[in-house]
């Protein structure tokens, strides 16, 4: 089986020679610093070059066509000292980010207060049929990517989703309240991201096979969602189905969503509106695979290995890997871990992992 056809079929539950070696979650910027600084062989300049080097997989590669803020959005510096940076991002959300460590930005203010922001914000930036969504190089990729069997997906982070584009456009707990206090535009938001990405995804699968439509959400933390299940289905669930009978009408067989956190609550909705990917399982957030294998049957899922053991050391990595291994046995399970690689984790332990990884799927 090429690496198309594997994921394909593990993602449906179909047979397979074996499940997909990935290596999909990367290093923090800091991280990569250590390893530098531990030996990381000086061929290997990315992350990239690490994925090609311990024989990851190809994993799905997505389209480069625009379907964020278009004319995109420069980014601005507004304030800056000896630590912290303050800014406006590409979707315009002012910012403020410190200097000497890996963090979350302190989102200080979001484009959109109430309907005249949305109606500006909308016709400036979220034009549905902008020439430039479509320029670059897709078509040629897309070509490549077909004869050399990998596996193509539209959709990714930050610029793709329902609740996440939304949460860029009114933040967390402004849009949370709006879909109470303004029902109707919180509609017209999510409406409208649903359509623009069916507007620039029909004339996509045109010239290019599909084989997964992607969506970045993060609606969820450690102790459940951001949003009820009953706001889920009202909200979010009619854009949902209508990427989904997009997708069965052009022949794409995966449906998937990033959402950190413990999703267990929406998983059910979700499911019904047709998503069968759902990643990165975090353990910190009580998401324990084997589980989830077992009361999901028909939902695939991908990660789900607790990225901290990995600062422990070889015999908790073999443990932990041992651990997941009744939801690989038991199919439409893609083993990797929950999340990006923290500064504590060495890069032989990385490398060990990799190699004990590659040897429970079974690569030669």
């Amino acid at each position: 089986m090429n690496d198309r056809e594997r994921y394909i079929a593990t993602i449906l539950g179909q047979p397979t020679d074996r499940a997909p070696f990935w290596l999909f979650w990367g290093p923090w910027g800091r991280t990569w610093q250590r390893w530098q600084a531990e030996g990381l062989p000086q061929h290997l300049h990315t992350f990239a070059d690490v994925q090609v080097e311990l024989g990851s997989d190809t994993m799905p590669l997505t389209l480069p066509v625009n379907i964020g803020p278009c004319p995109e959005i420069e980014l601005v510096i507004l304030e800056e000292d000896d630590d912290y940076i303050v800014y406006k991002d590409n979707w315009s959300i002012k910012r403020r980010d410190y200097k000497h460590g890996e963090s979350m930005s302190a989102f200080l203010e979001f484009p959109v207060k109430n309907r005249e922001d949305w109606e500006q914000f909308k016709a400036t930036y979220l034009d549905p049929h902008h020439p430039d969504r479509l320029k670059g190089p897709w078509r040629e990729l897309g070509r490549e990517w077909m004869a050399k069997g990998y596996p193509i997906r539209l959709g990714a982070f930050p610029s793709a989703g329902i609740f996440g584009p939304y949460r860029w456009l009114m933040g967390d707990e402004e849009g949370l309240i709006a879909l109470i206090s303004m029902p109707d535009l919180a509609h017209d938001i999510m409406d409208h991201l649903a359509t623009l990405y069916l507007t620039v995804f029909e004339q996509v699968v045109a010239e290019v096979r599909v084989d997964e439509i992607h969506l970045w959400e993060d609606m969820c933390y450690r102790n459940g969602p951001l949003i009820s299940p009953k706001m889920w289905k009202a909200f979010l669930g009619p854009g949902y189905r209508r990427i989904k009978a997009f997708a069965d009408a052009h022949s794409i067989p995966i449906v998937s969503v990033d959402t950190d956190g413990n999703p267990a609550r929406i998983a059910r909705p979700m499911i019904d509106a047709g998503v069968n990917l759902l990643f990165p399982m975090e353990v910190a957030a009580g998401c324990d695979v084997n589980v989830w294998r077992r009361e999901h049957p028909d939902l695939a899922l991908m990660g789900g290995i607790d990225k901290r053991v990995l600062a422990i050391g070889p015999d908790a990595i073999d443990a932990e890997l041992a651990r997941i291994r009744p939801a690989l046995d038991a199919g439409r399970y893609i083993p990797e871990l929950d999340h990006l690689v923290p500064d504590d984790v060495s890069w032989d332990n990385y490398t060990t992992y990799a190699r004990a990884l590659m040897a429970l799927i079974g690569k030669t």
